[in-house]
């Protein structure tokens, strides 16, 4: 028995071992074609660094950055538009721009090299016609970093933090020079550091991170940053610390009026503030990618909205657009946050009281009424609601329209899809066709919103879509989207 099962395994293993003389060929290019694109990844990867802190260029692949990225990343990123086109950005034509760009001594620009290449058809345009392309691109221009002080290190703020420490250089006009914080143990710095370098959601931090008790600062990835202790906006002195004209970024959620948040601007050193949440009154709720236009350099206190309004608003201006919106509802599914209890215990609101991690929780959103500050042709037509659910990050919001027009599932798609790829929201909007992916599939993801495509219902003028964002990163990205516009504003001319 155990000789007869030995030959038998031997004979399949022999079978499998020998294919086919072309099968093999094909193995052998594969192999050899993919060392070659690694080879073509490990030489821009320098190149990339270097024009990211020297000169301020942003590479970037349908919304996927480039920089700080392994050689098999970077590939990666590059064949970003594959599922969705069929589109993969060629290494070697990836790194013919990079070396333009340097030669071409640009500065203070971002570049996406998968829409860049898409529109002059990647391979078979000139160099000169790919310089005139990188010559017109707009830019920013390269000035001292505007200073920035996070007020609150909560689950936003400490995401915020890992942005601007990920995007130190001249590629940022943004530089993190403090935290504010309420001292609540004597070991207070080490669990703020600690809290910093782990995350159950997001992951360890990438990098170092080290802390100087005696000077009260956390160095992450050579950023030294002050951690101050207070509980009165007003009464911190920045200048204390070297820190002028900065922007106060309040993650506290403590203060969403203007009374409230102009306790800020009376701190020697602050000159603007930005709330991360939706303010009251007249502020404006800036969704970047719709209406950071409203901010001026006159624009003391700006809010930033909330993540759902983040997530659903930039879609919902290309429906509008296209389609024109009557009237919607919009229905959150959303993972549970910190204001809710982990088992059943007293809460001031109605149902959070009861436990997070066991229960599905109706609660009110104000997502569908906010979209109309950024928004004012949809205000009075959208309704909306919330129900928490048991998992700590990524949610998703059902939009169920009644458009002015008919339309077909597959136009809806190919038009959002499009916009994902080449459109002025393409930093904003994502979109996916895949019949695997749930909602862990989006954690860390950058993207405001993305569309799941297989989701979407059409029927003549009724259309439901499904778009997921991941609520606590997708959101911190745009908060940092919205504060360099603000540096960059204030500091035009």
């Amino acid at each position: 028995m155990g000789e007869w099962s030995g030959h038998g395994l031997h004979h399949v293993l022999g079978r499998t071992r020998q294919p086919h003389s072309g099968t093999t060929r094909n193995m052998q290019q594969e192999h050899t074609d993919w060392s070659a694109k690694i080879a073509l990844a490990e030489e821009a990867i320098p190149l990339i660094g270097r024009l990211s802190r020297e000169r301020g260029v942003v590479p970037h692949v349908y919304g996927r950055k480039m920089t700080d990225r392994s050689a098999t990343q970077l590939l990666r990123a590059l064949r970003a538009g594959q599922q969705l086109q069929g589109v993969t950005v060629d290494p070697a034509q990836a790194l013919r721009v990079l070396r333009l760009v340097d030669e071409l001594g640009l500065e203070g620009l971002s570049i996406d090299l998968g829409d860049l290449l898409g529109r002059l058809d990647g391979e078979a345009v000139g160099d000169d016609e790919l310089r005139a392309a990188l010559g017109a691109l707009p830019s920013w221009g390269l000035r001292e970093p505007t200073d920035v002080v996070l007020y609150g290190f909560g689950r936003i703020g400490r995401l915020v933090a890992r942005i601007l420490i990920g995007h130190v250089g001249r590629s940022s006009g943004l530089r993190l020079r403090a935290i504010v914080v309420r001292q609540s143990a004597a070991n207070d710095l080490e669990k703020r550091a600690s809290l910093l370098r782990l995350d159950s959601v997001h992951g360890a931090f990438d990098g170092t991170i080290d802390i100087d008790a005696e000077a009260n600062t956390i160095t992450a990835n050579g950023t030294v940053i002050q951690v101050i202790s207070s509980d009165d906006p007003a009464s911190v002195d920045y200048t204390a610390y070297g820190i002028r004209d900065a922007i106060v970024i309040d993650n506290t959620g403590r203060w969403r009026d203007e009374a409230g948040l102009s306790k800020h601007l009376e701190a020697k050193g602050v000159a603007r503030v930005l709330l991360t949440a939706p303010g009251k009154g007249s502020l404006p709720n800036v969704v970047f990618g719709i209406n950071q236009a409203d901010i001026t350099p006159e624009s003391r206190i700006v809010t930033a909205a909330s993540c759902t309004t983040n997530a659903i608003t930039p879609v919902l201006k290309v429906l509008d657009d296209a389609y024109g919106i009557r009237h919607g509802h919009v229905e959150t599914v959303h993972s549970y946050t910190n204001d809710q209890n982990l088992i059943d215990n007293f809460h001031k609101g109605d149902r959070r009281g009861r436990s997070a991690a066991l229960n599905m929780v109706i609660t009110e959103t104000g997502a569908a009424t906010a979209v109309a500050k950024a928004l004012p042709e949809l205000a009075g037509k959208l309704t909306g609601n919330a129900i928490r659910v048991p998992t700590p990050d990524v949610s998703m919001a059902i939009l169920n329209l009644d458009l002015a027009n008919a339309v077909s599932r597959d136009d809806v798609n190919d038009l959002l899809r499009e916009t994902s790829l080449h459109g002025e929201l393409r930093t904003q909007i994502g979109f996916v066709e895949s019949p695997e992916v749930v909602s862990s599939d989006f954690v860390g993801n950058n993207r405001a919103g993305i569309v799941d495509g297989l989701a979407t219902i059409a029927n003549d003028n009724r259309l439901v879509l499904y778009v997921w964002y991941d609520n606590e990163y997708g959101y911190s990205s745009q908060v940092v989207r919205v504060v360099e516009h603000m540096a960059r504003q204030r500091r035009a001319g």
